[in-house]
Protein backbone atom coordinates (compact mmCIF):
# COMPACT_ATOMS: atom_id res chain seq x y z
CA UNK A 1 0.00 0.00 0.00
CA UNK A 2 2.80 2.39 0.90
CA UNK A 3 4.60 1.55 -2.35
CA UNK A 4 1.44 2.33 -4.38
CA UNK A 5 0.99 5.63 -2.51
CA UNK A 6 4.61 6.61 -3.11
CA UNK A 7 4.30 5.64 -6.77
CA UNK A 8 1.21 7.82 -7.21
CA UNK A 9 2.96 10.72 -5.46
CA UNK A 10 5.95 10.46 -7.81
CA UNK A 11 3.60 10.44 -10.81
CA UNK A 12 1.81 13.54 -9.54
CA UNK A 13 5.15 15.28 -9.01
CA UNK A 14 6.14 14.29 -12.54
CA UNK A 15 2.93 15.75 -13.98
CA UNK A 16 3.39 18.99 -12.03
CA UNK A 17 7.02 19.33 -13.12
CA UNK A 18 6.16 18.63 -16.76
CA UNK A 19 3.37 21.18 -16.60
CA UNK A 20 5.66 23.87 -15.18
CA UNK A 21 8.29 23.23 -17.82
CA UNK A 22 5.68 23.39 -20.59
CA UNK A 23 4.33 26.67 -19.19
CA UNK A 24 7.79 28.26 -19.09
CA UNK A 25 8.65 27.14 -22.60
CA UNK A 26 5.28 28.31 -23.88
CA UNK A 27 5.64 31.75 -22.26
CA UNK A 28 9.14 32.25 -23.65
CA UNK A 29 8.57 30.97 -27.17
CA UNK A 30 5.09 32.33 -27.84
CA UNK A 31 4.98 36.09 -27.42
CA UNK A 32 1.27 36.73 -27.96
CA UNK A 33 -1.51 38.27 -25.84
CA UNK A 34 -3.41 34.95 -25.90
CA UNK A 35 -0.36 33.08 -24.64
CA UNK A 36 -1.33 33.64 -20.99
CA UNK A 37 -4.86 32.35 -21.63
CA UNK A 38 -3.68 29.24 -23.43
CA UNK A 39 -0.90 28.79 -20.88
CA UNK A 40 -3.44 28.95 -18.07
CA UNK A 41 -5.50 26.22 -19.72
CA UNK A 42 -2.45 24.09 -20.50
CA UNK A 43 -2.43 22.21 -17.15
CA UNK A 44 -6.08 21.23 -17.65
CA UNK A 45 -5.31 20.13 -21.20
CA UNK A 46 -2.41 17.99 -20.00
CA UNK A 47 -4.47 16.42 -17.22
CA UNK A 48 -7.33 15.64 -19.61
CA UNK A 49 -4.89 14.19 -22.14
CA UNK A 50 -3.35 11.85 -19.59
CA UNK A 51 -6.60 10.80 -17.96
CA UNK A 52 -8.90 10.40 -20.97
CA UNK A 53 -7.32 8.22 -23.66
CA UNK A 54 -10.59 6.84 -25.09
CA UNK A 55 -12.15 10.20 -26.09
CA UNK A 56 -8.88 11.27 -27.71
CA UNK A 57 -8.44 8.03 -29.63
CA UNK A 58 -12.07 8.08 -30.77
CA UNK A 59 -11.79 11.75 -31.75
CA UNK A 60 -8.67 11.06 -33.82
CA UNK A 61 -10.39 8.08 -35.47
CA UNK A 62 -13.46 10.17 -36.30
CA UNK A 63 -11.44 13.03 -37.80
CA UNK A 64 -9.22 10.65 -39.77
CA UNK A 65 -11.98 8.37 -41.08
CA UNK A 66 -14.92 10.78 -41.47
CA UNK A 67 -12.57 13.62 -42.52
CA UNK A 68 -14.46 16.14 -40.36
CA UNK A 69 -11.82 18.81 -40.96
CA UNK A 70 -12.44 18.45 -44.71
CA UNK A 71 -16.20 18.39 -44.35
CA UNK A 72 -15.97 21.71 -42.49
CA UNK A 73 -13.03 23.41 -44.18
CA UNK A 74 -12.84 26.12 -41.51
CA UNK A 75 -11.22 23.46 -39.30
CA UNK A 76 -8.63 22.48 -41.89
CA UNK A 77 -5.89 25.02 -40.93
CA UNK A 78 -6.05 23.97 -37.27
CA UNK A 79 -4.35 20.61 -37.93
CA UNK A 80 -6.73 18.92 -35.51
CA UNK A 81 -5.93 15.30 -36.56
CA UNK A 82 -2.23 15.87 -35.86
CA UNK A 83 -2.93 17.38 -32.44
CA UNK A 84 -5.33 14.57 -31.57
CA UNK A 85 -2.77 12.00 -32.70
CA UNK A 86 -0.14 13.41 -30.35
CA UNK A 87 -2.59 13.62 -27.46
CA UNK A 88 -3.97 10.13 -28.04
CA UNK A 89 -0.51 8.59 -28.24
CA UNK A 90 0.67 10.38 -25.08
CA UNK A 91 -2.48 9.37 -23.22
CA UNK A 92 -2.18 5.75 -24.34
CA UNK A 93 1.47 5.49 -23.29
CA UNK A 94 0.66 7.09 -19.93
CA UNK A 95 -2.24 4.68 -19.40
CA UNK A 96 -0.05 1.68 -20.15
CA UNK A 97 2.65 2.94 -17.78
CA UNK A 98 0.11 3.57 -15.00
CA UNK A 99 -1.61 0.21 -15.66
CA UNK A 100 -4.96 1.90 -16.28
CA UNK A 101 -5.04 0.45 -19.81
CA UNK A 102 -5.32 -3.32 -20.06
CA UNK A 103 -2.88 -4.63 -22.65
CA UNK A 104 -3.71 -7.93 -24.37
CA UNK A 105 -2.99 -9.61 -27.68
CA UNK A 106 -5.98 -11.36 -29.24
CA UNK A 107 -6.20 -13.55 -32.34
CA UNK A 108 -7.42 -10.58 -34.36
CA UNK A 109 -4.53 -8.39 -33.28
CA UNK A 110 -2.02 -11.18 -33.94
CA UNK A 111 -3.38 -11.61 -37.47
CA UNK A 112 -3.24 -7.87 -38.02
CA UNK A 113 0.34 -7.71 -36.71
CA UNK A 114 1.37 -10.36 -39.25
CA UNK A 115 -0.23 -8.46 -42.12
CA UNK A 116 1.30 -5.19 -40.93
CA UNK A 117 4.70 -6.92 -40.93
CA UNK A 118 4.17 -8.14 -44.51
CA UNK A 119 3.17 -4.64 -45.66
CA UNK A 120 6.17 -3.09 -43.91
CA UNK A 121 8.64 -5.55 -45.44
CA UNK A 122 7.14 -4.78 -48.83
CA UNK A 123 8.26 -1.16 -48.49
CA UNK A 124 11.86 -2.19 -49.17
CA UNK A 125 10.88 -3.91 -52.42
CA UNK A 126 8.35 -1.34 -53.67
CA UNK A 127 8.72 -0.12 -57.23
CA UNK A 128 8.31 3.43 -55.93
CA UNK A 129 9.78 3.45 -52.43
CA UNK A 130 9.20 7.15 -51.62
CA UNK A 131 5.52 6.81 -52.46
CA UNK A 132 5.18 3.59 -50.48
CA UNK A 133 6.98 5.09 -47.50
CA UNK A 134 4.80 8.23 -47.62
CA UNK A 135 1.63 6.11 -47.57
CA UNK A 136 2.96 3.92 -44.75
CA UNK A 137 4.21 6.73 -42.51
CA UNK A 138 1.43 9.16 -43.37
CA UNK A 139 -1.60 6.89 -42.98
CA UNK A 140 -1.06 3.16 -42.48
CA UNK A 141 1.11 3.32 -39.38
CA UNK A 142 -1.48 5.63 -37.78
CA UNK A 143 -4.18 3.10 -38.62
CA UNK A 144 -2.04 0.39 -37.02
CA UNK A 145 -1.50 2.31 -33.77
CA UNK A 146 -5.15 3.33 -33.47
CA UNK A 147 -6.33 -0.20 -34.26
CA UNK A 148 -4.45 -1.51 -31.24
CA UNK A 149 -5.50 1.50 -29.14
CA UNK A 150 -9.20 1.02 -29.93
CA UNK A 151 -8.99 -2.68 -29.17
CA UNK A 152 -7.47 -1.96 -25.76
CA UNK A 153 -9.58 1.05 -24.79
CA UNK A 154 -13.09 0.06 -25.91
CA UNK A 155 -13.26 -2.47 -23.11
CA UNK A 156 -16.38 -1.75 -21.06
CA UNK A 157 -20.13 -1.25 -21.36
CA UNK A 158 -19.72 2.53 -21.12
CA UNK A 159 -17.02 2.45 -23.79
CA UNK A 160 -19.28 0.44 -26.12
CA UNK A 161 -22.11 2.93 -25.59
CA UNK A 162 -19.85 5.95 -26.06
CA UNK A 163 -18.27 4.59 -29.25
CA UNK A 164 -21.63 3.64 -30.77
CA UNK A 165 -23.11 7.09 -30.15
CA UNK A 166 -19.97 8.73 -31.54
CA UNK A 167 -20.15 6.78 -34.81
CA UNK A 168 -23.89 7.44 -35.21
CA UNK A 169 -23.54 11.20 -34.67
CA UNK A 170 -20.55 11.37 -37.00
CA UNK A 171 -22.62 9.69 -39.68
CA UNK A 172 -25.42 12.20 -39.12
CA UNK A 173 -23.04 15.14 -39.52
CA UNK A 174 -21.32 13.88 -42.68
CA UNK A 175 -24.51 12.53 -44.21
CA UNK A 176 -26.32 15.82 -43.68
CA UNK A 177 -23.56 17.71 -45.50
CA UNK A 178 -23.68 15.16 -48.33
CA UNK A 179 -27.45 15.61 -48.74
CA UNK A 180 -27.04 19.40 -48.60
CA UNK A 181 -24.49 19.17 -51.43
CA UNK A 182 -26.87 16.97 -53.40
CA UNK A 183 -29.79 19.38 -53.04
CA UNK A 184 -27.65 22.38 -53.95
CA UNK A 185 -25.68 20.59 -56.71
CA UNK A 186 -22.33 21.19 -54.98
CA UNK A 187 -19.38 19.07 -56.12
CA UNK A 188 -21.48 16.61 -58.12
CA UNK A 189 -19.60 14.06 -60.25
CA UNK A 190 -21.03 13.12 -63.64
CA UNK A 191 -23.82 15.61 -62.95
CA UNK A 192 -25.64 13.47 -60.38
CA UNK A 193 -23.26 11.71 -57.93
CA UNK A 194 -22.76 13.52 -54.63
CA UNK A 195 -19.35 14.21 -53.07
CA UNK A 196 -17.86 16.29 -50.25
CA UNK A 197 -14.74 18.43 -50.47
CA UNK A 198 -13.91 17.50 -54.05
CA UNK A 199 -12.54 20.99 -54.70
CA UNK A 200 -9.89 20.55 -51.96
CA UNK A 201 -8.94 17.00 -52.94
CA UNK A 202 -10.70 15.31 -50.01
CA UNK A 203 -11.02 11.54 -49.91
CA UNK A 204 -14.79 12.14 -49.71
CA UNK A 205 -14.51 13.80 -53.11
CA UNK A 206 -14.89 10.31 -54.61
CA UNK A 207 -18.54 9.14 -54.45
CA UNK A 208 -17.46 5.53 -53.93
CA UNK A 209 -15.33 6.48 -50.93
CA UNK A 210 -18.14 8.63 -49.54
CA UNK A 211 -20.53 5.68 -49.82
CA UNK A 212 -18.00 3.53 -48.00
CA UNK A 213 -17.71 6.06 -45.18
CA UNK A 214 -21.50 6.31 -44.78
CA UNK A 215 -21.85 2.52 -44.75
CA UNK A 216 -19.92 2.37 -41.46
CA UNK A 217 -22.26 4.48 -39.27
CA UNK A 218 -25.29 2.91 -40.96
CA UNK A 219 -24.59 -0.45 -39.28
CA UNK A 220 -24.19 1.17 -35.86
CA UNK A 221 -27.32 3.27 -36.29
CA UNK A 222 -29.38 0.25 -37.35
CA UNK A 223 -28.13 -1.86 -34.42
CA UNK A 224 -28.88 0.93 -31.97
CA UNK A 225 -32.30 1.55 -33.50
CA UNK A 226 -33.33 -2.11 -33.21
CA UNK A 227 -32.15 -2.46 -29.60
CA UNK A 228 -35.25 -2.43 -27.38
CA UNK A 229 -33.08 -1.72 -24.35
CA UNK A 230 -32.25 1.76 -25.64
CA UNK A 231 -34.44 4.68 -24.69
CA UNK A 232 -36.95 6.08 -27.20
CA UNK A 233 -34.81 9.16 -27.73
CA UNK A 234 -31.68 7.13 -28.53
CA UNK A 235 -33.64 4.89 -30.89
CA UNK A 236 -35.14 7.91 -32.60
CA UNK A 237 -31.73 9.50 -33.07
CA UNK A 238 -30.41 6.18 -34.41
CA UNK A 239 -33.35 5.94 -36.83
CA UNK A 240 -32.61 9.46 -38.09
CA UNK A 241 -28.94 8.56 -38.40
CA UNK A 242 -29.70 5.45 -40.43
CA UNK A 243 -32.12 7.32 -42.68
CA UNK A 244 -29.52 10.01 -43.38
CA UNK A 245 -26.74 7.47 -44.05
CA UNK A 246 -29.08 5.46 -46.27
CA UNK A 247 -30.09 8.56 -48.27
CA UNK A 248 -26.47 9.69 -48.59
CA UNK A 249 -25.41 6.29 -49.98
CA UNK A 250 -28.23 6.43 -52.52
CA UNK A 251 -27.12 9.94 -53.49
CA UNK A 252 -23.62 8.67 -54.32
CA UNK A 253 -25.11 6.22 -56.87
CA UNK A 254 -22.30 3.83 -55.90
CA UNK A 255 -23.12 0.27 -56.86
CA UNK A 256 -20.68 -1.04 -54.28
CA UNK A 257 -22.29 1.15 -51.65
CA UNK A 258 -25.78 -0.08 -52.56
CA UNK A 259 -24.63 -3.68 -52.33
CA UNK A 260 -23.05 -2.89 -48.97
CA UNK A 261 -26.13 -1.27 -47.40
CA UNK A 262 -28.27 -4.14 -48.67
CA UNK A 263 -25.87 -6.59 -47.01
CA UNK A 264 -25.94 -4.64 -43.73
CA UNK A 265 -29.75 -4.68 -43.63
CA UNK A 266 -29.72 -8.33 -44.68
CA UNK A 267 -27.61 -9.35 -41.68
CA UNK A 268 -30.14 -7.89 -39.23
CA UNK A 269 -33.02 -9.43 -41.18
CA UNK A 270 -31.27 -12.83 -41.28
CA UNK A 271 -31.27 -13.05 -37.49
CA UNK A 272 -34.92 -11.98 -37.24
CA UNK A 273 -36.72 -13.67 -40.16
CA UNK A 274 -37.19 -17.43 -39.93
CA UNK A 275 -38.00 -18.09 -43.60
CA UNK A 276 -34.60 -17.68 -45.26
CA UNK A 277 -35.86 -18.33 -48.81
CA UNK A 278 -38.34 -15.49 -48.46
CA UNK A 279 -35.57 -13.28 -47.09
CA UNK A 280 -33.28 -13.98 -50.08
CA UNK A 281 -36.09 -13.24 -52.53
CA UNK A 282 -37.05 -10.06 -50.70
CA UNK A 283 -33.40 -8.93 -50.58
CA UNK A 284 -33.00 -9.37 -54.33
CA UNK A 285 -36.12 -7.31 -55.00
CA UNK A 286 -34.99 -4.68 -52.48
CA UNK A 287 -31.60 -4.40 -54.20
CA UNK A 288 -33.22 -3.83 -57.60
CA UNK A 289 -35.47 -1.20 -56.06
CA UNK A 290 -32.44 0.53 -54.51
CA UNK A 291 -30.68 0.64 -57.87
CA UNK A 292 -33.78 2.16 -59.42
CA UNK A 293 -34.22 4.63 -56.52
CA UNK A 294 -30.58 5.69 -56.73
CA UNK A 295 -30.91 6.30 -60.46
CA UNK A 296 -27.87 4.18 -61.33
CA UNK A 297 -29.23 3.76 -64.87
CA UNK A 298 -28.97 7.53 -65.30
CA UNK A 299 -25.27 7.69 -64.42
CA UNK A 300 -22.93 9.06 -67.06
CA UNK A 301 -20.72 5.99 -66.50
CA UNK A 302 -22.25 2.60 -65.87
CA UNK A 303 -25.73 3.78 -66.82
CA UNK A 304 -28.37 2.23 -69.03
CA UNK A 305 -27.17 4.16 -72.08
CA UNK A 306 -24.05 2.01 -72.30
CA UNK A 307 -24.66 -1.21 -74.18
CA UNK A 308 -23.17 -4.53 -73.11
CA UNK A 309 -20.57 -4.32 -70.35
CA UNK A 310 -20.54 -0.64 -69.42
CA UNK A 311 -17.46 1.54 -69.28
CA UNK A 312 -17.32 1.48 -65.47
CA UNK A 313 -17.41 -2.33 -65.34
CA UNK A 314 -14.81 -2.64 -68.10
CA UNK A 315 -12.56 -0.23 -66.21
CA UNK A 316 -12.70 -2.53 -63.19
CA UNK A 317 -11.95 -5.59 -65.33
CA UNK A 318 -8.91 -3.89 -66.85
CA UNK A 319 -7.75 -2.79 -63.39
CA UNK A 320 -8.16 -6.28 -61.94
CA UNK A 321 -6.19 -7.71 -64.85
CA UNK A 322 -3.42 -5.21 -64.18
CA UNK A 323 -3.43 -6.20 -60.50
CA UNK A 324 -3.06 -9.87 -61.44
CA UNK A 325 -0.10 -9.08 -63.70
CA UNK A 326 1.55 -7.05 -60.92
CA UNK A 327 1.21 -9.99 -58.55
CA UNK A 328 2.69 -12.37 -61.12
CA UNK A 329 5.68 -10.05 -61.53
CA UNK A 330 6.12 -9.56 -57.75
CA UNK A 331 4.54 -12.66 -56.15
CA UNK A 332 5.99 -12.30 -52.64
CA UNK A 333 5.90 -8.57 -51.96
CA UNK A 334 3.75 -7.01 -54.67
CA UNK A 335 4.55 -3.64 -56.19
CA UNK A 336 4.39 -1.90 -52.81
CA UNK A 337 1.92 0.08 -50.75
CA UNK A 338 0.05 2.76 -52.75
CA UNK A 339 1.97 1.75 -55.88
CA UNK A 340 -0.89 0.33 -57.94
CA UNK A 341 -1.81 3.53 -59.76
CA UNK A 342 1.78 4.40 -60.66
CA UNK A 343 2.26 0.90 -62.12
CA UNK A 344 -1.06 0.72 -63.93
CA UNK A 345 0.22 1.80 -67.33
CA UNK A 346 2.95 -0.86 -67.24
CA UNK A 347 0.71 -3.84 -66.47
CA UNK A 348 -2.68 -2.96 -67.91
CA UNK A 349 -3.87 -4.62 -71.11
CA UNK A 350 -5.80 -1.48 -71.99
CA UNK A 351 -4.27 1.99 -71.82
CA UNK A 352 -6.51 5.01 -72.33
CA UNK A 353 -3.94 7.59 -71.29
CA UNK A 354 -5.00 7.65 -67.61
CA UNK A 355 -3.94 5.60 -64.59
CA UNK A 356 -6.92 4.08 -62.78
CA UNK A 357 -7.63 2.85 -59.24
CA UNK A 358 -8.11 -0.88 -58.69
CA UNK A 359 -11.67 -0.61 -57.27
CA UNK A 360 -11.37 -3.89 -55.36
CA UNK A 361 -10.03 -4.62 -51.92
CA UNK A 362 -8.87 -8.10 -52.80
CA UNK A 363 -7.13 -7.21 -56.07
CA UNK A 364 -5.66 -4.09 -54.44
CA UNK A 365 -4.07 -6.14 -51.68
CA UNK A 366 -2.93 -8.72 -54.22
CA UNK A 367 -1.21 -6.10 -56.40
CA UNK A 368 0.48 -4.18 -53.58
CA UNK A 369 1.47 -7.04 -51.25
CA UNK A 370 1.62 -10.05 -53.58
CA UNK A 371 0.13 -13.51 -53.12
CA UNK A 372 1.65 -13.81 -49.64
CA UNK A 373 0.01 -10.58 -48.52
CA UNK A 374 -3.36 -11.59 -49.98
CA UNK A 375 -3.25 -14.94 -48.15
CA UNK A 376 -2.45 -13.22 -44.85
CA UNK A 377 -5.13 -10.56 -45.46
CA UNK A 378 -7.79 -13.19 -46.21
CA UNK A 379 -6.71 -15.11 -43.09
CA UNK A 380 -7.01 -11.93 -41.02
CA UNK A 381 -10.47 -11.30 -42.46
CA UNK A 382 -11.64 -14.85 -41.73
CA UNK A 383 -10.38 -14.68 -38.13
CA UNK A 384 -12.14 -11.34 -37.60
CA UNK A 385 -15.46 -12.40 -39.13
CA UNK A 386 -15.54 -15.68 -37.20
CA UNK A 387 -14.81 -13.89 -33.96
CA UNK A 388 -17.55 -11.32 -34.64
CA UNK A 389 -20.15 -14.01 -35.38
CA UNK A 390 -19.15 -15.95 -32.25
CA UNK A 391 -19.47 -12.82 -30.11
CA UNK A 392 -23.00 -12.11 -31.37
CA UNK A 393 -23.98 -15.73 -30.70
CA UNK A 394 -22.53 -15.67 -27.19
CA UNK A 395 -24.20 -12.34 -26.43
CA UNK A 396 -27.56 -13.34 -27.94
CA UNK A 397 -29.14 -13.58 -24.48
CA UNK A 398 -27.46 -10.42 -23.26
CA UNK A 399 -28.87 -6.93 -23.50
CA UNK A 400 -27.48 -3.46 -23.84
CA UNK A 401 -24.47 -1.77 -25.45
CA UNK A 402 -22.32 -4.92 -25.74
CA UNK A 403 -24.88 -6.67 -27.95
CA UNK A 404 -25.46 -3.47 -29.97
CA UNK A 405 -21.73 -3.17 -30.61
CA UNK A 406 -21.39 -6.85 -31.52
CA UNK A 407 -24.31 -6.72 -33.98
CA UNK A 408 -23.08 -3.50 -35.56
CA UNK A 409 -19.60 -4.91 -36.06
CA UNK A 410 -20.94 -8.16 -37.52
CA UNK A 411 -23.13 -6.28 -40.00
CA UNK A 412 -20.29 -3.90 -40.85
CA UNK A 413 -17.97 -6.79 -41.62
CA UNK A 414 -20.51 -8.44 -43.92
CA UNK A 415 -20.94 -5.10 -45.67
CA UNK A 416 -17.17 -4.96 -46.05
CA UNK A 417 -17.05 -8.45 -47.58
CA UNK A 418 -19.71 -7.53 -50.14
CA UNK A 419 -18.82 -4.00 -51.17
CA UNK A 420 -15.09 -4.62 -50.70
CA UNK A 421 -15.16 -6.52 -53.98
CA UNK A 422 -15.97 -3.27 -55.79
CA UNK A 423 -14.41 -0.62 -53.52
CA UNK A 424 -10.78 -0.16 -52.47
CA UNK A 425 -10.76 -0.85 -48.71
CA UNK A 426 -7.57 -2.81 -48.09
CA UNK A 427 -5.51 -0.01 -46.55
CA UNK A 428 -8.18 2.41 -45.34
CA UNK A 429 -9.82 2.86 -41.94
CA UNK A 430 -13.14 0.92 -42.01
CA UNK A 431 -11.96 -2.68 -41.83
CA UNK A 432 -9.31 -1.98 -39.22
CA UNK A 433 -11.77 -0.13 -36.97
CA UNK A 434 -14.10 -3.11 -37.26
CA UNK A 435 -11.21 -5.46 -36.48
CA UNK A 436 -10.33 -3.46 -33.36
CA UNK A 437 -13.93 -3.40 -32.15
CA UNK A 438 -14.29 -7.12 -32.88
CA UNK A 439 -11.25 -7.76 -30.72
CA UNK A 440 -12.66 -5.52 -27.97
CA UNK A 441 -16.05 -7.27 -27.92
CA UNK A 442 -14.43 -10.70 -28.04
CA UNK A 443 -12.19 -9.78 -25.11
CA UNK A 444 -15.22 -8.52 -23.18
CA UNK A 445 -17.04 -11.81 -23.82
CA UNK A 446 -14.04 -13.81 -22.63
CA UNK A 447 -13.78 -11.74 -19.44
CA UNK A 448 -17.50 -12.11 -18.81
CA UNK A 449 -17.33 -15.88 -19.37
CA UNK A 450 -14.34 -16.17 -17.06
CA UNK A 451 -16.08 -14.16 -14.33
CA UNK A 452 -19.19 -16.32 -14.66
CA UNK A 453 -17.18 -19.52 -14.39
CA UNK A 454 -15.35 -18.22 -11.33
CA UNK A 455 -18.68 -17.29 -9.72
CA UNK A 456 -20.08 -20.78 -10.34
CA UNK A 457 -17.03 -22.30 -8.68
Amino acid sequence: MRLQTASMRYRQIGIAAATCICLMVFAVVVQHPLALVVGGLLPLIIIFTLRAPLPLVLAFTIFSFFRIHEVFTVLFPLHIPQLLALGALASLIWGIWCHTVTVYWSRELKAFSLFFFVVTIGLFFATNRPEAWAAWSGTYVKIAVMTVALAWLVSSINAFRYATHTFVWSGIVVGTVALYNKVNAIGLVEGSRVTIGRDIGSMLGDPNDLALVMLFPASFALASMLSKQNSKIIRLIAAIGFAIAFAAIIATQSRGGLLGITAVMGVFAWRRIQNKSLLVAFSSIALLMLFALAGVDERASGGADEAGIDESAMGRIYAWGAAWQMALSHPLTGVGLKNFISNYWTYSAHWDGTNHAVHSTWFGVLAETGFLGLIVFIGMTVVTVRSAVQSVTQLSNAKGPALVMAQAVEAGLVGFLICGTFLTMGFTWPFYILLALTSAVSQYVRRASFSASQTEK
